[in-house]
């Protein structure tokens, strides 16, 4: 048998090789196999059975071995990784390598441990007989005869001071018994979730919650592929409409996959999965890029045998090789973290969509703020509207009130960080032993550092943006390159002492926070102190245990979590997403603030929010403060079909960066004719212009914009015309199919 395989060795072609007699059985689609290239043996994928030599077949060498006893791919996600190749013009061995993790690639053995015991008891005479002659063997059989059960070997060898060679020995004479144990290493088995194991017993459905139980069942029960839209309002119990799908396909005997936008989310969710299935004697793999190389394989190896059947993870988990898929759950269907930032450039709700189609399964997308593109295919008919517009027993929505800045800075007579209204709420809630959570879009102390005597600004040597001042260790960093230095005590440029800080971030609040709390207990949460790999859940397990009265966060904490004891809700500047060249800025931030207000009176206690604004007039804010979502997407759409932006258009980002600009300048010129010649009147071209950060690591960045109709029928013309122009060395180009971001 002939077989076509994709190597993962850096090479985008199909190479074709001869089976081996004794590999035949073992191999078929989707086998990950070692082949010989070159001098060397690599991994590669099989995409072909009884292929087609394309040279002459005493040519062909042998695939010298199968990595896994089952396949690394399931039929889906051959052609999903068929798909994606084509839709997000990515090289076919970057999508493989974003479905099979590094650790399976590489052929990591799954761990093993071996334990020694007893394998027969020995007369004193024979006992007195060793100790004379091999006194170390014998002092290995009495140290084990004493122990109630099997010894790790390294244990037993390492407190006798004994070598591998006593055992062997005692082995091989029959006395002792060696075994090897599989050991499985499980993502966070640990107790960080803080008491979050949730009971095996379900909370009873209100009616809504029934309602859509019973229209996702009846999708699932068909078994042909659907996609639910569940729009659900923030506290309305759609956490548990999701759990109610997966156990109905787990009874049935299929899989699921459930998709979490963010690493934060995990735990949390994970904790209420496996409270839940756990019971029921089904096995939840954790997935998510945080995970050590060991917990990946041993989660991947219990799906890919078929052992687990649920997997709970961030986007790469939609990629998990579970059998007989029947759904795939998407949680905050809207967020941006979905969306992959390098190559493969793949948007998870998309993909997840297009792999339950592969599948013939049911995509269940919820969201208590839908993306107008899902909104957009509900209005069309391609999706199923499911609506929660109650909370779980009908607690109220939070009450939200918006502070004009412009009325506070001139009271104040100056920057103001916290308003009046919020202080007085906060300080109300400490009297009242209740928590408050604080939420700023910006890590660090302050955006820019800015001379008021000669307007100097402190920039990035390598990058077209302003450093951000970090107090905690005096420092200037630029959060693109990662370059830091020193904060300077004077202006560099004039040496004047008078330098202003402005602009907020994270610390800044902190410090406001103290001087009017000094007796409260405050923690922050953003990229610079989560540099731990616990310290997350450790202060969110402290801040649902109430050791935290205030939690101070960027993004991390503005979704999906659930604290009872959370009150009141800050808002510190809601104009920072708003004002950025992005036609989606508007429902960023209606997204943002609707869903940061759901922290809010998720317990026994009504909730408040304070969102402080300089535009309070914006259509986002004033919809978000009525929680009108139907308004927001009927304004905002029509703006998107006037000047036919996305979803009423597919959008494409063709990124052109090098060190040398006018070169840069040059050949995204020149490539804009050639595809005017190539595509004419099928597709809207804008650009070449710099981007909005013009410099990033010493690159300069020129963008080019196509607006089309259909994505497939463009992405294939662009991929042939770069192949057919000659690129220099220096010039490195990116396409981005359906961006999220367009900074």
């Amino acid at each position: 048998m002939i077989v076509g395989v994709q190597p993962l060795a850096g090479f985008d072609k199909v190479l074709h090789y001869k089976v081996p007699a004794h590999l035949l059985a073992s191999i078929q689609r989707g086998s990950l196999v070692q082949i010989p290239i070159l001098n060397r043996h690599r991994p590669g994928l099989v995409l072909e059975v009884n292929a087609v030599a394309d040279v002459p077949l005493e040519r062909l060498k042998h695939v010298t071995d199968v990595m896994q006893d089952y396949p690394a791919l399931t039929a889906d996600l051959l052609a999903l990784a068929k798909w994606m190749h084509g839709y997000y013009a990515a090289r076919m061995e970057s999508v493989l390598e974003a479905m099979i993790p590094g650790a399976v690639r590489d052929g990591t053995r799954i761990k093993q441990e071996k334990y020694l015991a007893p394998a027969q008891k020995l007369s004193p005479d024979e006992l007195a007989t060793l100790r004379k002659k091999a006194p170390a063997q014998a002092k290995l059989i009495e140290f084990l005869a004493h122990q109630l059960r099997p010894v790790k070997k390294p244990l037993a060898l390492s407190r006798l001071g004994a070598t591998a060679s006593v055992v062997n020995a005692l082995v091989k004479r029959g006395f002792v018994h060696e075994e090897t144990r599989h050991v499985e290493r499980v993502a966070y088995a640990d107790n960080w979730t803080g008491g979050e194991i949730v009971a095996g017993l379900p909370p009873k459905l209100m009616d809504e919650q029934a309602a859509v139980v019973a229209s996702v069942g009846e999708s699932l029960t068909k078994g042909k592929f659907a996609v639910h839209l569940l729009h659900g309002v923030t506290g309305s119990g759609k956490t548990e409409v999701y759990l109610r799908a997966v156990e109905q396909v787990l009874a049935a005997g299929g899989s699921a996959i459930y998709l979490v936008p963010e690493v934060a989310l995990t735990p949390q969710t994970v904790a209420r999965l496996r409270g839940r299935f756990e019971a029921a004697g089904h096995q939840t793999v954790v997935w998510h890029s945080h995970l050590g190389e060991g917990e990946r394989l041993d989660g991947w190896t219990a799906l890919a045998s078929g052992k687990a059947r649920v997997v709970v993870g961030a986007r790469s988990a939609v990629f998990a090789p579970v059998r007989d898929l029947r759904l795939i759950v998407v949680d905050e269907e809207h967020e941006p973290a979905y969306k992959q930032d390098e190559t493969p450039r793949y948007h998870g709700r998309d993909v997840a969509v297009y792999r339950a189609k592969l599948a013939g399964a049911t995509c269940l997308l919820g969201s208590a703020t839908p993306s107008l593109e899902s909104f957009a295919n509900v209005r069309s008919g391609k999706y199923r509207l499911d609506l929660l517009l109650k909370r779980v027993d009908d607690k109220k929505m939070p009450d939200i009130q918006i502070v004009d800045m412009r009325i506070e800075v001139m009271r104040q007579r100056g920057m103001v960080t916290l308003s009046r209204l919020l202080v007085n709420h906060m300080q109300a809630r400490f009297e009242r032993k209740e928590q408050t959570i604080l939420f700023i879009n910006r890590r660090g102390y302050s955006s820019s550092m800015l001379c008021r005597k000669c307007g100097h600004v402190e920039s990035c040597p390598h990058c077209s943006v302003t450093m951000t001042y970090h107090r905690t260790d005096e420092t200037l960093k630029c959060h693109l390159c990662g370059h830091q230095r020193g904060a300077p005590v004077a202006c560099p440029s004039c040496a004047a002492p008078d330098i202003r800080w402005r602009g907020l971030g994270t610390q800044r609040v902190e410090e406001a926070v103290r001087r009017v709390l000094p007796r409260a207990r405050l923690e922050r949460m953003d990229t610079d102190t989560m540099s731990k790999k616990h310290r997350f859940r450790e202060i969110l397990g402290d801040f649902r245990a109430g050791k935290i009265d205030v939690l101070i966060g960027t993004q991390m904490i503005g979704k999906g979590l659930d604290f009872p004891n959370v009150t009141l809700v800050g808002l510190v500047d809601a104009d920072l997403s708003m004002h950025v060249p992005d036609f989606r800025a508007n429902e960023r931030t209606f997204q943002l603030l609707v869903q940061v207000a759901g922290r809010a009176g998720r317990g026994d206690r009504a909730g408040e929010v304070v969102v402080q604004t300089f535009t309070p007039k914006a259509d986002a804010i004033q919809y978000a403060k009525r929680s009108d979502f139907d308004g927001f997407a009927e304004v905002e759409l029509g703006v998107r079909k006037q000047f036919a932006y996305p979803p009423y258009r597919h959008l494409i980002h063709h990124l052109f960066r090098g060190p040398n600009v006018e070169k840069i300048k040059f050949f995204a010129q020149h490539w804009v004719k050639e595809v005017e010649k190539a595509l004419g009147n099928t597709v809207e071209i804008r650009g070449p212009v710099p981007s909005p950060i013009e410099k990033v690591k010493d690159e300069y960045r020129y963008q080019i914009w196509y607006f089309c109709a259909s994505a497939t029928k463009v992405v294939p013309v662009l991929v042939r015309l770069q192949s057919e122009i000659k690129w220099p060395d220096d010039v490195t180009q990116v396409l981005d199919v359906d961006p999220m971001s367009l900074m």
